[in-house]
């Protein structure tokens, strides 16, 4: 059985386990109870009414989190010319054409993202097998394949995160750090799930949000009632 420190402990006897919370009290619990000695992540869990397994029920997106992640997002571009200037003036981190693919073939992978223009693909294909298990491929559907590199170097560094729900139905993503504070983790939350909203298949039948956890990196989870979710729009209004 795993062991846990005093502090964790601690932590989860204030949780409930069996109470649904609203979003403000499970963000200020998730806050108020990380312990660790490094600015804790906070992550949300969703459990989702869709199955996966079909291709009309696959729930993928983008969202530019209003705060951004507070992490640091290192940017990579596969572009030539113009487009491999204008990336790195926007601040990629690193910025090529062919020598950056054969860079990543040699093993270079010293980014967190990466983007490509559409003429660099045919090259950037053959990395398939490096980036696709780290889900670092560039991806039209995410805005990671387009000729404005500018941009999605700016939305990417700002902290625009993409997500895709998993075999089992559950979507995860970063909300931010718990130096943020309530007021700001609230407004990530909300703009995520009203994403997550709009998303929504419309062959997915019966509840659409079914559960969903809100947790620091080393904090216990903290459920919250999916009835709720509504609630969160007039943060975004």
């Amino acid at each position: 059985m795993p062991k846990y420190g005093k502090k964790q402990i601690e932590a989860q006897s204030k949780v409930d386990r069996l109470n649904r919370y609203t979003f403000q009290e499970a963000a200020r619990l998730v806050v108020d109870l990380a312990h660790a000695k490094f600015d804790e992540s906070v992550d949300i869990a969703v459990k989702l009414g869709v199955d996966p397994r079909h291709a009309d029920q696959m729930v993928r997106g983008t969202c530019s989190l209003p705060h951004g992640t507070g992490n640091v997002v290192r940017v990579a571009v596969f572009a030539k010319g113009e487009k491999e200037k204008e990336a790195l003036e926007a601040g990629a981190d690193v910025a090529g054409g062919d020598d950056l693919v054969e860079k990543v073939q040699g093993g270079f992978l010293g980014f967190d993202k990466a983007v490509a223009t559409p003429d660099m693909m045919g090259v950037v294909g053959r990395l398939g097998k490096i980036l696709g298990p780290r889900g670092l491929m560039p991806n039209a559907k995410l805005g990671t394949v387009t000729f404005d590199v500018a941009q999605a170097v700016r939305e990417l560094k700002a902290g625009k995160i993409d997500f895709r729900v998993e075999k089992s139905g559950i979507v995860h993503a970063p909300m931010g750090k718990v130096s943020f504070g309530l007021d700001k983790l609230m407004e990530n939350v909300a703009a995520f799930f009203d994403v997550i909203q709009r998303l929504k298949p419309a062959t997915a039948k019966g509840a659409y949000i079914k559960t969903i956890c809100l947790s620091s990196t080393m904090g216990p989870g903290v459920r919250i009632d999916p009835a709720l979710v509504k609630d969160l729009r007039e943060l975004n209004a």
